[in-house]
């Protein structure tokens, strides 16, 4: 029922008018070679700042899905991935492009996007309350275990070592320390600049993370985006492609949901294991790569395996206040900047956003099947920008929404040092999100600690013997162990 009541609310023609709005701006963004959701989001994040929050959260969420889409469009036509999660969609989608089957590679990733968003947005709808009603039951020692397992997640699970995840949660918590002390009152880390004493605005962090410093990054490269070979073929799928997908399209949905919503990291792992499993039960082994065409369940299943997995992050994300992906922290950004805080009470304070914002999600999957499919051939040949533009059109987006921020030189120093500061990072191979999720979690750890250290009296020995905190506590440390068990293992195994 509260569904049905958010979709009346998304199918008012304002607020269509913005799903469609951000579905075309996040699939024309989306599908420039190198540019991943996350990067899209925080790029348009400032077009929204103007709007009432439901209008605003409409207008993200399409441009979320949307450059989801975008990204796969180059994977499977250029074989330049838009976000990690994509990787295993480029292996047999850029296959099928190169044997002239780009059309039936594209419309198998567009419908099993629609069918794996909405399976997951009905889903957040079932599991999203009940969650918060869960999350109300903590206080706030067990909410500061929370955050640390969720630090022990991400960390563990980005990066090619896992002390590179470490490295970049200290340097988010870093960064998140900067400001007044609220305990002491006392300054930290501000070096005598007074626009820092309110701390650097997470907006600014996570563009200089996600856009600056990756398009620094390419540039450096030399990355550029190789023409498609072999494009052809109807962008349809036919009886048989139907036949194949379908299962593939419910196989990944099962797979990603429940891993995206745990949380686990982001849409690597389910896609991955989409990918293999698809592999072992499929019937036509002589089409996958490398010697093969391309196999079509090689697409639909990690495609909706990405997409599921999409909608299972929005669920400890709204429920609980913990963003496990990049795009699901620049989403928590936006609620923020509403005055809105995701959690608990989210559901309580915001029921009408947040239904809206889920029905949008339905109806921004189904604006972008029918959006996409006939102007497939225009994003190719958008696609082929030249890289130097590329590259200068999101530092230009990128300073220009920080300063609509505040209008504040100081925003455009902190942009610049950080955005060179992620650079380096990204040189190094240290993961970004793990920074971001940081500086936006650090200080909110920090205030459940101290709320939880004054009602034990400072005795930490009671807040760690509460049952939930060591609950939570050892599933933090056994996640930590267990990263660094299978790396062990995987390192001493052959290439």
């Amino acid at each position: 029922m509260n569904l049905l009541d958010g979709l009346l609310i998304a199918l008012q023609p304002m607020h269509l008018l913005w799903a469609l709005a951000g579905a075309a701006l996040g699939t024309a963004v989306g599908v420039l070679p190198g540019v991943g959701p996350a990067m899209t989001v925080a790029l348009l994040l400032p077009a929204t700042f103007g709007l009432e929050p439901t209008s605003g959260m409409i207008l993200l969420a399409g441009i979320y899905y949307g450059a989801m889409y975008g990204g796969s469009t180059t994977s499977i036509l250029f074989n330049i991935p838009g976000e990690s999660a994509t990787i295993v969609t480029a292996i047999e989608g850029h296959a099928m492009t190169r044997s002239g089957r780009a059309g039936t590679a594209l419309a198998t990733a567009a419908v099993g996007s629609f069918v794996a968003g909405t399976i997951g947005t009905l889903l957040i709808a079932t599991v999203g309350p009940t969650l918060a009603q869960l999350a109300l039951r903590m206080g706030p020692a067990e909410q500061f275990a929370l955050i640390l397992l969720a630090f022990a997640m991400v960390t563990t699970v980005l990066g090619d070592q896992p002390w590179l995840g470490l490295a970049s949660l200290a340097l988010g918590l870093l960064i998140g320390a900067v400001g007044i002390d609220v305990q002491s009152g006392e300054a930290r880390l501000t070096f005598g600049v007074p626009q820092l004493l309110d701390g650097i605005d997470i907006i600014v962090v996570a563009v200089a993370f996600f856009a600056v410093s990756e398009s620094l990054y390419l540039a450096w490269t030399g990355d550029a985006a190789p023409a498609a070979l072999g494009q052809g073929g109807a962008v349809k799928l036919t009886r048989e492609g139907w036949k194949r997908s379908i299962p593939a399209w419910l196989r990944g949905t099962a797979l990603g949901f429940p891993l995206g919503a745990i949380p686990a990291g982001g849409a690597e792992l389910p896609t991955l294991l989409s990918y293999a499993l698809e592999k072992r039960l499929s019937r036509h082994p002589d089409e996958w790569t490398p010697n093969g065409p391309g196999a079509i369940e090689g697409v639909a299943g990690p495609e909706a395996a990405n997409n599921a997995s999409a909608a299972g992050t929005l669920v400890p994300m709204l429920a609980l206040g913990i963003p496990t992906t990049a795009t699901a922290a620049v989403l928590l950004v936006a609620l923020q900047q509403y005055g809105l805080q995701p959690g608990p009470l989210l559901f309580q304070n915001a029921g009408d956003l947040v239904w809206a914002l889920l029905a949008s999600l339905v109806v921004g999957n189904a604006m972008l099947l029918v959006l996409n499919l006939p102007l497939v051939h225009w994003w190719t040949r958008l696609a082929s920008i030249r890289p130097a533009y590329l590259h200068a059109g999101i530092l230009v987006l990128a300073t220009v929404g920080t300063w609509t921020l505040h209008r504040s030189m100081v925003d455009l120093a902190v942009l610049a040092s950080l955005g060179t500061l992620g650079f380096i990072w990204r040189v190094l191979g240290c993961p970004s999100v793990p920074v971001v999720i940081g500086a936006m979690l650090g200080p909110l750890a920090e205030q459940h600690l101290q709320r939880a250290l004054v009602v034990a009296n400072g005795d930490w020995g009671q807040v760690l013997r509460r049952p939930g905190t060591a609950t939570l506590t050892a599933l933090a440390l056994a996640v930590a162990a267990g990263a660094l068990v299978v790396r062990a293992r995987a390192a001493r195994r052959p290439a």
